[in-house]
């Protein structure tokens, strides 16, 4: 399993994704299309040319949702319950298509779930980097995430 453990996210661990993923006109159209997102800043080219950006703009849900991705293989795969919240989400500079994504996690906080004796509360700071070391989008996560499983014989006396 790649995933992290509660008890391996520690505040203060960072994570350097090692992969990068470059954003296609496809990926943009499809996202905006499948979401029902008919913005033409997205999805048309000649309407997009008109604009201060002279281009497309890749939709923002698409950024973040590409952010938090390539995040899960190295902190949250197979050991989380869930997502429960994403909050300070921002996109201080533009994503076109071409732009290669390069993403960095860092652990914020975590603490012990005061209802689920078996997971913590993990939040996570992501932040995703164009090409041009440019920050394109920045997120802090809450995720419930699953503690290491007892061995057999462990925490028996």
């Amino acid at each position: 399993m790649a995933g992290l453990y509660f008890e391996e996210l520690t505040p203060g661990l960072e994570i350097e994704h090692p992969w990068s993923r470059t954003v296609t006109e496809t990926d943009n159209i499809l996202f905006s299309s499948l979401t029902m997102n008919v913005q033409p800043l997205h999805i048309d080219s000649h309407f997009a040319a008109q604009t201060e950006w002279g281009r497309p703009l890749v939709n923002s849900l698409f950024t973040l949702g590409l952010m938090i991705g390539m995040s899960v293989n190295d902190t949250t795969l197979g050991t989380t319950v869930g997502n429960l919240g994403m909050t300070d989400v921002i996109f201080p500079n533009p994503v076109f298509q071409g732009d290669t994504i390069r993403v960095r996690s860092k652990v914020l906080s975590a603490r012990e779930s005061k209802s689920r004796p078996m997971t913590g509360i993990v939040e996570f700071e992501h932040v995703a980097r164009n090409q041009d070391g440019k920050i394109v989008a920045q997120c802090r996560r809450q995720a419930m995430m699953r503690k290491r499983p007892m061995e057999a014989g462990e925490g028996t006396t």
